[in-house]
């Protein structure tokens, strides 16, 4: 949760020469380009830019990408690094705070993981549906900044609580799975390009965060940024 707010508060609260600073800090091993395009790195061109903002050395010129590197050991590296950075930064607001109660951030073997999830005062759907609350659409428009930054493939994972067995239809698999097409929508329709989803699914109550496996903290969505080698 922190890597992901503290990159929400790079963008607000940095200017211009302060964000080209952080990202030249990131050489070799995450690659500027000037459409956050080309790099062979785990962001492949990872930019704190946006992506219609040209001229990433500021002269008119595109910083050479430099040699491909190891493989997957270097670019997990390179998520912990982005990580470690972003934590060490500070700032927050109340609206920022109460959206972050909803995300956790991990880095796994498969990429950079941002998981959304219900909590007792705010869920992300109406109970038992589909439909988007008005705290998922804020997150949405978040997620879709974050993941403008990067060229990385991204899936999207759905999950929810476990229902009593005596329910003669489980709506597990297909709640799951439309909570992530839903997700989808809004990533899209906040300007995420529909090429870069690799996959959207949903996993029912299979792998439930809690002991107990009905809790609402069992609803959740992961996000995942994916490695490039992989």
């Amino acid at each position: 949760m922190m890597a992901f707010f503290m990159l929400m508060w790079l963008i607000s609260a940095t200017t211009e020469e302060q964000r080209k600073g952080i990202a030249d800090y990131f050489n070799p091993t995450i690659f500027i380009t000037q459409s956050a395009l080309g790099g062979d790195g785990v962001f492949k061109g990872y930019s704190l830019r946006k992506q219609e903002t040209a001229d990433p050395l500021g002269n008119g010129q595109v910083k050479p990408v430099p040699e491909k590197r190891d493989g997957p050991t270097d670019q997990k590296a390179d998520l912990k690094r982005l990580q470690s950075l972003l934590e060490g930064r500070g700032g927050e607001s109340q609206t920022m705070q109460r959206l972050l109660s909803h995300v956790v951030t991990q880095v796994s073997d498969e990429g950079l993981v941002i998981e959304v999830f219900d909590t007792s005062a705010n869920p992300l759907f109406d109970t038992d549906t589909d439909v988007p609350t008005q705290t998922l659409t804020a997150l949405s428009d978040l997620l879709a900044d974050v993941i403008a930054m990067t060229t990385n493939e991204v899936a999207i994972e759905g999950y929810v609580r476990a229902y009593p067995v005596t329910l003669i239809k489980n709506p597990s698999w297909d709640l799951s799975t439309a909570r992530a097409q839903a997700l989808r929508q809004l990533l899209q329709q906040s300007g995420l390009d529909q090429g870069r989803i690799a996959r959207v699914s949903g996993h029912a109550d299979r792998t439930p965060v809690t002991a107990n496996p009905m809790a609402g903290r069992n609803n959740r969505i992961k996000v995942i940024l994916l490695r490039s080698d992989r």
